[in-house]
């Protein structure tokens, strides 16, 4: 599985399994192949009763992941109906795919775009002192929709917004993330995963179907809301984006500067 720019290590002592996003050379960035894999992860984990908690993360310290590879997902074809669109993220996560095991994210370095697909259905999010989150899509001339459902779920609106809207000119901190409560405990860089398997083993320690009614008791008092808004977005997806080709040029004339907040 690790070929497919996706491993998976699980320790059976403490029942946790550690799934990582293993494309450092690349942040992290989710090709076709790694969105079924993680797909086929979580459906599989709903299968092994030894696994009762999971940490995601990114390989390499420098993302958690920067969302689609762009030149991977460039030749994926669209239904012509503005309602309807294919997105190759959209069934990534956990909760997507009928997976109520708890999942805690492990965040290091860039956290961004198609990342919230990975965060948005995390129970919650530790991170190192170094991450950052940021939304590039308005600034490349894209809708995000997905992406601001995901973390208006986890984030005051007015930060959310903030954050969608700036695009490319602000990162948020981790330590403004943890203000927020988009992250429930920052540690030193490069300790996020270490803090994250320790919390997934309290939990997994605990009786199975206790934690796993709590997981989706937690989901049930948001899900009606979330659900509604998902139904949007391919809509709003297909009527805001620009053209691929005007997208093309804001990536190539647009600077890197930006300011963390």
């Amino acid at each position: 599985m690790s070929g497919s720019g996706i491993r998976v290590e699980r320790d059976k002592e403490t029942g946790v399994a550690v799934v990582t996003l293993d494309r450092a050379e690349k942040h992290n960035a989710v090709t076709l192949e790694m969105a079924r894999t993680l797909a086929e992860t979580w459906r599989g984990f709903r299968y092994e009763d030894e696994v009762r908690a999971i940490v995601v993360t990114g390989a390499g310290g420098r993302a958690f992941c920067t969302g689609i590879d762009r030149t991977a997902a460039a030749g994926v074809p669209q239904p012509s109906s503005p309602y309807t669109i294919d997105d190759p993220l959209i069934a990534i996560g956990p909760k997507a795919n009928d997976l109520w095991k708890p999942v805690i994210a492990a965040v290091e370095g860039m956290a961004c775009g198609g990342a919230f697909y990975l965060l948005g259905e995390a129970e919650f999010l530790v991170a190192g002192e170094n991450a950052a989150f940021f939304d590039p899509h308005t600034a490349y001339g894209m809708v995000s929709a997905f992406e601001t459902i995901h973390m208006a779920q986890r984030m005051p609106y007015g930060e959310v917004a903030r954050m969608a809207l700036m695009g490319t000119a602000e990162r948020v901190s981790a330590r403004r993330a943890y203000e927020t409560g988009l992250v429930s405990e920052l540690t030193a860089p490069g300790g996020a995963l270490a803090a994250a398997r320790e919390a997934a083993a309290v939990i997994a320690g605990y009786p199975t179907e206790a934690v796993q009614g709590t997981v989706r008791a937690l989901w049930s008092a948001r899900e009606a809301t979330r659900a509604q808004a998902l139904a949007h977005a391919p809509h709003l997806v297909t009527l805001g984006n620009l053209p691929p080709d005007r997208q093309a040029g804001l990536f190539t004339r647009r600077t890197t500067e930006y300011r963390t907040r």
